[in-house]
C-alpha cells in the first residue's frame, strides 16, 4: 500500500499496538483481548532479554484467527538471517499468512557491549540483511556472499512474508524505499517524517523503479485529560532514547535538539496523542489523513496498565 492508496483502507486496518508483558502467558492472553476487541495489526520490540516475539506469535497463531502480527523490530547483528527466515516461515505457516517480519540494526550501545558484536556500517549490513531474508523467504533461493553475510541456501514453498526496515535517519528511509515493503520509524514526529522520511522513501523507490512501501509511524497514546501526568510519563522514556546517538541526531535534524539529557515538552507533545477517546480518534485519523500509511501506537502507562490497555483496545476495535 502506498501513501496514495492509504486512504482507501478502513482506518482500524491502519492501526497497530505495540504489546509487552513481563511473560508469555501474559502475552497471550493480551492478544486474545485485542482481537477479541476489533484489533487488527499488533506489533512487539525485541530486546536481548525479552520475550521472543517470534515464538511468542507462533502460539498465539494457533489461538487467534484475524489478528495480524508485527515484529518492530528484531535485531538483525545477533542473528543470521537464514536463522531469523527458518522462524519466520515457521510462524507464517502457522499463522495464514498474518506475519510480517520487521528487522534493523538495533543501536551500538545495545549490540557491542551485550553480544560483542561490532556494529560497523549499519545500512550495509542492513541491506545485505533484507537481501538475504528477500532471497530466501520471497524466491526461496539465495546465495550471497557480501562484506558481512554469506549465505548460500533454498527454501521449498517461501512464503513471501514482507519485510520491513527500521527508519530513523534519512539514510535508513531511502534504503527502506529501495529494498523494503514498508518502513518502520520510532518516536519521529509527524514532521519529521513528512519532510525528511517520505521524500526519502520516495526517492529510493523511485531510483531502485519500484512503488514507494507503506510507513508506519510510532506514536504514543493515553486516554487522559492530564497532560502533564502524561507529558511526564512519556518524557522519561524519551529522555532514555534521548542518549543514543542515531536518536539524538534524529531529535536534532526533526528540530528538538537535545541539550543536557533533556528533551523538550515541544518534542514530548509531537509524540503524544492524548484526550478522551473522541479526541485521540479524531487525532488518529487526522495522522493517518496527512498522507501517513499505517500507526503503531505505544500505550502510556499512568495508573493501571491493564485497564488502560483495555481502552485502547476497544477504541481502535471502533475504528
Amino acid at each position: 500500500m502506498s501513501s496514495g492508496q492509504a486512504g482507501t483502507t478502513e482506518l482500524r486496518e491502519r492501526v497497530g499496538i505495540s504489546i509487552a508483558a513481563a511473560d508469555a502467558p501474559a502475552l497471550l492472553q493480551i492478544i486474545d483481548e485485542a482481537e477479541a476487541s476489533g484489533v487488527r495489526q499488533l506489533w512487539m520490540t525485541q530486546s536481548p532479554t525479552t520475550i521472543d516475539s517470534l515464538t511468542l506469535y507462533a502460539a498465539a497463531s494457533q489461538r487467534t484467527k484475524e489478528v495480524r502480527f508485527g515484529t518492530s523490530i528484531v535485531p538483525t547483528y545477533p542473528r543470521h538471517p537464514l536463522a531469523l527466515a527458518q522462524q519466520a516461515a515457521t510462524v507464517a505457516a502457522l499463522g495464514s499468512g498474518r506475519l510480517r517480519l520487521g528487522v534493523g540494526p538495533s543501536h551500538r550501545p545495545a549490540i557491542e557491549p551485550t553480544y560483542g558484536i561490532k556494529m560497523e556500517s549499519p545500512l550495509v549490513h542492513l541491506r545485505e540483511y533484507v537481501e538475504v531474508l528477500r532471497g530466501i523467504l520471497w524466491a526461496g533461493k539465495i546465495e550471497h556472499s557480501g562484506q558481512f553475510i554469506t549465505a548460500n541456501a533454498t527454501l521449498n514453498n517461501p512464503p513471501q512474508v514482507p519485510l520491513l526496515i527500521s527508519t530513523l535517519g534519512e539514510g535508513a528511509f531511502r534504503l527502506a524505499g529501495e529494498v523494503s515493503d514498508g518502513a518502520i520509524s520510532w518516536n519521529c514526529p509527524p514532521a519529521y517524517l513528512h519532510n525528511v522520511g517520505l521524500p526519502a522513501m520516495q526517492a529510493g523507490a523511485q531510483a531502485a523503479g519500484r512503488s514507494t512501501p507503506p510507513l508506519v509511524a510510532h506514536s504514543w497514546v493515553s486516554l487522559n485529560r492530564d497532560t502533564a501526568a502524561v507529558r511526564q510519563a512519556v518524557g522519561k522514556t524519551i529522555a532514555f532514547y534521548a542518549q543514543l546517538p542515531f536518536y539524538a541526531n534524529m531529535f536534532a535534524a526533526a528540530g528538538y535538539p537535545v541539550e543536557n539529557g533533556a528533551v523538550s515538552d515541544e518534542l514530548i507533545d509531537s509524540l503524544v496523542v492524548t484526550g478522551d477517546a473522541d479526541a485521540v480518534a479524531a487525532r488518529l485519523k487526522e495522522l493517518l489523513d496527512s498522507g501517513l500509511d499505517e500507526l503503531l501506537l505505544t500505550n502510556v502507562v499512568l495508573d493501571n496498565e491493564a485497564e488502560d490497555r483495555s481502552q485502547l483496545f476497544q477504541l481502535i476495535g471502533r475504528l
